[in-house]
């Protein structure tokens, strides 16, 4: 099969590697869409997030969708021909985390295209089916792929109990903060605010229904937060960038007794944070980390067209054109790309 490996940082190379072959648990999978992700830009700039660092040839892409070819022994539900949406991350299983539940908080999970595990810039992928879902008729591979960065939304609006009539700040109008919007509103939120520095962002999400949009390189958020709310503030913020200036004004956009969830990732791992406002406050602070159990839920909101996600993709890409892409993909104003393996 032909894959795209990352070489090294700023370079891939079209491979031919051996066909894989489904375990007695497992699906083959003939991808058709998987999306860029942020951090699959980072890998290719930078070759490495943290602690992961990209010693060998690796195979990036963890947004996926296609078609079963084939099924192990053991597995019922799914069958060649069926259309499944790929949910990037096997846990374990067996530790204290995954009997729980939190099988997202599990230490030995596996993680398409995080170090040393190869992901879905290629043409067959073969996985667990549990972690297969199947797909509707009236959903496509790409919406099935984007079931990956809706999940990040949903989690995020679950931790933070986003509800009916609630108000929602999401800073940063990047694909995550597009599809928390997305999720937020299906959750029954009735105002979602979108911050970003980038302009064309923001107009996009002004295109895509947020209630107000928030230049933050010009305007200070909890100032325009605080005036949209007669001075309340917002029910629940979810913080989508991981710029330090943004999870800093967190506390300040939030009413008292709401709501904040941190998502995005910052370059720094310590951020001042006040508090003494916190706790006079008496706000809930949430980190969110990726997603359990989201993607029937995210597959039942595609089917019911509750929430758009292939709206936010603003360029498809060959698998043999994939450096181009990426390129493109660093492009600030780029939201969301995607790569075609296979029609």
């Amino acid at each position: 099969m032909k894959a795209a490996v990352l070489v090294e940082p700023n370079e891939f190379e079209i491979r031919q590697r051996p066909d894989p072959s489904p375990g007695p648990d497992d699906v083959l999978v003939a991808v058709r869409d998987v999306g860029i992700c942020g951090s699959d830009v980072h890998y290719y700039e930078h070759g490495r997030i943290g602690d992961y660092v990209v010693e060998d040839p690796l195979v990036l892409g963890h947004e996926s969708a296609g078609e079963v070819v084939d099924v192990g022994e053991n597995v019922e539900g799914l069958a060649p021909g069926d259309r499944v949406a790929l949910e990037p991350g096997v846990p374990c299983r067996r530790c204290a985390h995954c009997k729980r539940g939190d099988y997202h908080l599990c230490e030995d999970v596996e993680f398409m295209a995080t170090p040393p595990h190869d992901g879905a810039f290629a043409e067959y992928v073969s996985w667990p089916a549990d972690f297969a879902y199947e797909l509707p008729e009236n959903v496509s591979t790409t919406e099935g792929a984007l079931c990956e960065p809706l999940s990040v939304g949903i989690h995020a609006c679950r931790r933070g109990n986003v509800g009916t009539g609630d108000t929602v700040l999401v800073a940063g109008a990047g694909p995550i903060g597009l599809l928390t919007m997305e999720a937020a509103f299906a959750a029954g939120a009735t105002d979602v605010l979108v911050t970003d520095v980038v302009p064309e962002k923001l107009d996009f999400a002004e295109e895509r229904g947020a209630d107000l949009t928030i230049d933050v390189s010009e305007t200070d958020a909890a100032t325009a937060v605080a005036k949209y709310t007669d001075g309340a503030g917002a029910d629940v913020v979810v913080e989508a960038s991981g710029a330090e200036p943004s999870i800093r004004s967190t506390i300040d956009a939030v009413r008292r007794g709401g709501t904040v969830v941190l998502v995005g990732l910052a370059d720094e791992a310590e951020v001042p944070f006040d508090v003494l406002d916190v706790i006079d406050n008496e706000l809930d602070v949430h980190g969110s980390f990726r997603y359990k159990n989201t993607y029937d839920a995210a597959i039942g909101l595609l089917e019911d067209d509750a929430v758009d996600v292939d709206g936010i993709v603003e360029f498809e890409s060959s698998l043999d054109d994939i450096d181009d892409a990426f390129r493109n993909a660093v492009d600030p104003a780029v939201v969301k790309g995607m790569i075609t393996v296979s029609e």
